[in-house]
């Protein structure tokens, strides 16, 4: 693995740990001392994802965190809760062993698991992935919330 900082293309695995569905490791750079992380995960098929508007894509780990990390930003929502969500949502989506999975079923698994973390990180990923173009579907939604009776607290720092 080549070192991000100075480019040495021979690095050292210093630790090395089992997560879900891959390994994480942990290496250092033995020109330049840098550490840094990776992850491997098996190459396996996954299904294609049917998109609203009937395109067919790839699925795609990076978009689907990249889409979760904004809407848990400057949330009390770590790192590690955000891999367990992509983790569990990849991994229902491998095991269902369909060729094919809808976007909005992709969007119904992270919104099951946003519902318990982060309810304003819920809103931000339902606001998108719901299309709420209007105040009122929006507002319609936080009622719902609302009305499950599983609120935050809402002290502030």
């Amino acid at each position: 693995m080549q070192c991000p900082n100075c480019g040495e293309p021979n690095t050292q695995v210093v630790d090395t740990r089992m997560i879900t569905n891959g390994v994480r490791r942990r290496r250092q750079c033995p020109k330049c001392g840098q550490r840094f992380t990776t992850y491997e995960y098996p190459a396996s098929t996954t299904p294609l994802v049917v998109k609203n508007d009937g395109r067919r894509e790839e699925f795609d780990r990076n978009k689907l965190l990249a889409g979760i990390r904004k809407a848990c930003a400057k949330r009390p929502v770590s790192a590690e809760q955000i891999d367990a969500i992509v983790a569990s949502v990849e991994s229902q989506i491998r095991n269902s062993r369909a060729k094919e999975i809808s976007s909005e079923k992709i969007g119904q698994m992270v919104l099951e698991q946003l519902r318990q973390i982060d309810k304003v990180a819920y809103i931000r990923f339902a606001s998108v992935y719901l299309r709420m173009d209007d105040l009122e579907a929006l507002k319609q939604e936080v009622e719902k919330l609302l009305k499950s009776g599983d609120q935050e607290p809402t002290t502030r720092p």
